[in-house]
């Protein structure tokens, strides 16, 4: 094996004690920690909804849009969830491209993983604290979960991770909500399997050390749609999956079972203006089915300042750089319809 040390060893109290909540902020996260708990615990039935940028690529632009989320929490607080999505590491199928603020601090910078690190921590804990809101992060590297879980409340597996057993013992050991994607060829069965090794006690060897997890059964299933044979989208968010799902819940020993639908990626086939159309779709069904309604909780948008995603070159404020989003006003109103429609 050859590998070429570009730091020295990273010390996890260090790491920690950089961009760390004081405690008045840390209060408040706990208490946000705990509505969200009791959502995906049935006994809040408001509407969950992780929305935000694909990629968490510009800090200002990050701030603008959470200040902006964070008012329009005040106006729905009583039917909506909001959890902003600060997705700092970017899967790349084949290895290419930009792969999210922890390797790139800027995108049009070099590589350094050190100083990405302390920027996404500080880009975590500035959402927090001049917002109030709390954030979510997706598990790429279950090795570098350590370096940001204390200031998150809300973890997703990707759909490319989540057939990975490391990510799936490491995600039984998660304290917060977690969210477990279906892979990307669709298979609930996979689907479900993960959720099951989640929701389990697990030993493994963990950033060096056996390890037993304690089970995170705040663990569930986010439907994000899959690829056929011949690379084509097939959705899962229609009333006769969604059935599938809750009936695979039912008849397994699953606890707190709880669905988000993720509305872009194969759901949409990245068409981002499909993501209002299926949000949509998906409150109408809630309301045609009692158990739907039950266990149909919450939503994944992708959205940003600005509609669409801009070509490398631009330099467009508040746009994507990775998939296409729905910019703010729609996402306002889109927000605001599910409020009416819970």
């Amino acid at each position: 094996m050859s590998f070429n040390a570009l730091s020295k060893k990273i010390n996890m109290d260090t790491v920690r004690a950089i961009h760390k909540l004081d405690e008045a902020t840390l209060a408040k996260k706990v208490a946000r920690d705990a509505e969200l708990e009791k959502i995906i615990k049935g006994e809040d039935q408001r509407i969950l909804l992780i929305i935000g940028p694909c990629s968490a690529d510009n800090e200002d632009a990050v701030l603008e849009y959470t200040h902006r989320l964070a008012d329009l929490q005040k106006e729905v607080v009583d039917k909506v969830f909001l959890v902003p999505r600060v997705y700092t590491n970017k899967p790349r199928t084949n290895g290419d491209g930009y792969k999210g603020m922890l390797h790139q601090p800027s995108p049009t910078g070099e590589v350094n993983l050190i100083s990405g690190i302390v920027n996404v921590r500080k880009l975590h804990k500035r959402v927090i604290t001049e917002t109030g809101l709390t954030t979510a992060d997706e598990m790429l590297y279950p090795e570098n979960l350590e370096f940001v879980e204390d200031l998150l409340s809300y973890i997703a597996v990707g759909a490319r991770s989540v057939e990975d057993q490391q990510h799936r013992f490491v995600a039984s050991g998660i304290n917060q909500p977690t969210g477990m994607k279906n892979p990307t060829s669709g298979n609930l069965s996979v689907l479900f399997n993960s959720l099951h090794a989640a929701q389990q006690k697990q030993e493994f060897i963990y950033n060096g050390a056996e390890v037993e997890s304690s089970s995170n059964l705040l663990a569930h299933v986010i439907l994000r749609g899959g690829l056929n044979d011949h690379n084509e989208n097939v959705p899962n968010y229609h009333y006769e999956d969604l059935l599938k799902v809750v009936s695979t819940y039912e008849k397994g020993n699953y606890q707190n079972p709880f669905v988000v639908v993720d509305t872009n990626h194969d759901n949409s086939g990245k068409q981002y203006m499909e993501q209002i159309r299926i949000v949509k779709e998906t409150l109408a069904n809630r309301q045609y089915h009692p158990a739907l309604k039950k266990v149909v909780r919450g939503f994944m948008i992708e959205s940003y300042l600005e509609d669409g995603r801009q070509n490398p070159g631009e330099t467009v404020f508040g746009k994507s750089i990775t998939d296409p989003c729905l910019g703010w006003e729609k996402t306002a109103e889109l927000v605001r319809y599910v409020a009416a429609n819970a």
